[in-house]
């Protein structure tokens, strides 16, 4: 059965079909249908109804409660949704696994911040007083990718209704069947007011510019490439909308020479091979001090040797496929292209072999190379790519860090809690983990510098992009 849209709390199946395909096999999985301009306008002009015209923007303790029971309706559904998110974008079931769990876990974050958005008052002389409201901004529209389907979704959808916008929301492509179930969740939420929520299948480049340029979308929160990103602030700039942008990522790894150097060696692994690499904040850069750069190197190598690589519906894969061949292409060119600017430590390739045959998989690559100015080290490469590059002293250690546009995320290893910190301090990036990685949580704020973003997502800043603040002055 095809996958229709979800508009006035109804499903319309209507559109041209399209279908997901599983990148593990290349069998297909999911017929939907596709989003048009009509069906787009429809839809924003629905939320902004619903915004307008009801009191849901003014019933704090029934979006919370419809924030509790969805995340009740995604838990009930947990093992259905990881199961279609894995045979759609090809991460691990273990991943995906978490993935959904991460999801219900923002719903249930913001439905108690729900109740919690609180002004403030002032007297300046006699006879005045000020009134600083936060009031919900408008129709805010969400653009999901395809790498983190249900987390990506539910953390710019949960603060959006905590905040008490409506929501347009066009999904990617290629995991559109999980969105569908994502979507049934929120469908069967009793508290929700129709129109309240409303999602569009994508349609291509003409419907999402037209969703971004459309005057009655308030405010656009996007997870994506930077070059994405760009064009969609370039395109709302005509209307003066306000942004979240989680964009690309480039993230170092920091290892000092008094570092823990099994503990190092074992997290940054686990952080190169989240969804193979397919992730904004994985590791794609070894910044490693040269006394100790061979041996952590050798050390890395050995995790990476013994990843069980496989389809991702499998339990026992660590390291599933990439999304496309297009992508399993592009990465083969890469490794080439390291080989001819560095020194190849480990030498991946797209695994061709019979078991292989109809996926996109490939082994991690690590090649050392010390030009900052490198297309490997300066741009994404969404695959379980590292650069490694080597320093002396602290100073240097940072400003090959931010010797990229990036700026979303990197990790701090070392035994030494004043040098942690001094280079925390001096790296340009939203989040630095020390002596870890990718610990990421919603009562934590995320989000980049420079090219990798802007505002912040998670925590209590994740529901600021939502809001605004209204000063109301009274004479007395």
């Amino acid at each position: 059965m095809a996958i229709g849209h979800f508009i006035n709390g109804e499903w319309i199946k209507q559109g041209t079909l399209s279908e997901t395909v599983n990148p593990s096999n290349c069998s297909p999985v999911s017929v939907f249908h596709r989003g048009s301009l009509d069906l787009m306008k429809q839809a924003i002009a629905i939320a902004r109804r619903c915004f307008e015209t009801t009191n849901w923007r003014a019933q704090a303790r029934r979006r919370a409660a419809m924030l509790l029971e969805y995340a009740d309706n995604i838990a009930a559904r947990a093992e259905i949704i990881a199961q279609m998110l894995t045979r759609e974008n090809g991460k691990p079931i273990t991943q995906s696994r978490h993935e959904v769990a991460a999801a219900v876990n923002e719903c249930r974050y913001y439905a108690g911040l729900a109740r919690n958005i609180f002004g403030r008052t002032a007297e300046y002389d006699t006879g005045q007083q000020s009134l600083f409201t936060r009031e919900p901004i408008g129709v805010a529209a969400i653009i999901v990718p395809w790498n983190a389907p249900a987390t990506l979704l539910i953390r710019s959808l949960a603060p959006a209704l905590a905040a008490g916008c409506t929501a347009v929301i066009k999904p990617a492509a290629e995991t559109s069947g999980t969105h569908h179930l994502l979507m049934q969740a929120i469908a069967d939420c009793p508290s929700l007011e129709a129109g309240a929520v409303v999602s569009v299948n994508d349609g291509g480049l003409t419907v999402a510019e037209a969703m971004v340029a459309d005057i009655d979308i308030d405010v656009i929160s996007f997870t994506g490439s930077t070059n994405t990103g760009k064009a969609i602030m370039a395109n709302a700039s005509k209307t003066l909308k306000r942004l979240s942008l989680e964009l690309g990522g480039k993230s170092p790894a920091l290892v000092f020479a008094d570092a823990d150097l099994d503990n190092a060696a074992a997290e940054i692994a686990n952080a190169v091979i989240p969804h193979c690499g397919q992730m904004c904040t994985a590791i794609s850069r070894l910044i490693v001090h040269q006394d100790v750069a061979k041996d952590l190197t050798t050390r890395i190598i050995a995790i990476l040797n013994d990843l069980v690589i496989g389809s991702a519906e499998l339990e026992s894969t660590q390291l599933g496929p990439l999304m496309t061949s297009v992508a399993a292409n592009r990465y083969a060119e890469n490794v080439a292209l390291g080989a001819a600017e560095g020194e190849i430590l480990l030498h991946g390739e797209v695994l061709s072999r019979a078991d292989f045959a109809t996926g996109h998989f490939v082994s991690p690559t690590i090649v050392q190379i010390e030009n900052h100015s490198s297309c490997l080290v300066q741009e994404e490469l969404f695959a379980p790519f590292v650069c490694v590059e080597t320093f002396c002293g602290l100073d240097e250690a940072i400003a090959s860090a931010n010797a990229t546009r990036y700026g979303l995320a990197a990790s701090i290893y070392s035994c030494d809690l004043i040098t942690a910190q001094a280079a925390a301090r001096g790296l340009k990036a939203g989040t630095v983990w020390v002596n870890c990685h990718n610990r990421l949580m919603v009562e934590a704020e995320t989000g980049g510098y420079r090219e990798s973003g802007l505002g912040r997502l998670h925590g209590v800043e994740g529901l600021a992009p939502f809001l605004e603040t209204k000063h109301i002055y009274t004479q007395f």
